[in-house]
C-alpha cells in the first residue's frame, strides 16, 4: 500500500530493475553515468507506473532529463552504459 497526496493506493504487482544510463552533454562535452533503480508498479486498477532511485533517493526518470548538473544546458545526448568512460582516454 503507498500513499500520495492524502490518498492510499493499493498496489497490486512491484517489479524492480536495475539500468544504468551514460550521458554526455552536446553543449559543454561533459559526460557522467548513473546507475537507477527502477520500480514497475501496477495498481489494483490496472495502471503502471515506474518510479526511479539513485542512491536510495526518488528521482525524475532519466529519460526526461533535459540539462546538464555541470553547465546547466544542453541538449543531453543518452548512450549505453560505459560508452563515457571508455571514452575519456582519449579526451585527455
Amino acid at each position: 500500500m503507498a500513499r500520495g497526496k492524502g490518498v492510499v493506493i493499493m498496489e497490486r504487482d512491484t517489479e524492480t530493475v536495475h539500468e544504468a544510463y551514460a550521458f554526455v552533454c552536446l553543449h559543454c562535452g561533459h559526460g557522467w553515468e548513473e546507475e537507477y533503480e527502477i520500480r514497475h508498479t501496477t495498481d489494483l486498477t490496472g495502471h503502471r507506473r515506474a518510479d526511479y532511485f539513485t542512491r536510495g533517493v526518488r528521482v525524475a526518470s532519466p529519460l526526461t532529463r533535459a540539462d546538464c548538473p555541470s553547465c546547466n544546458l544542453g541538449p543531453i545526448r543518452i548512450l549505453r552504459p560505459g560508452r563515457v568512460n571508455s571514452t575519456r582516454p582519449y579526451l585527455a
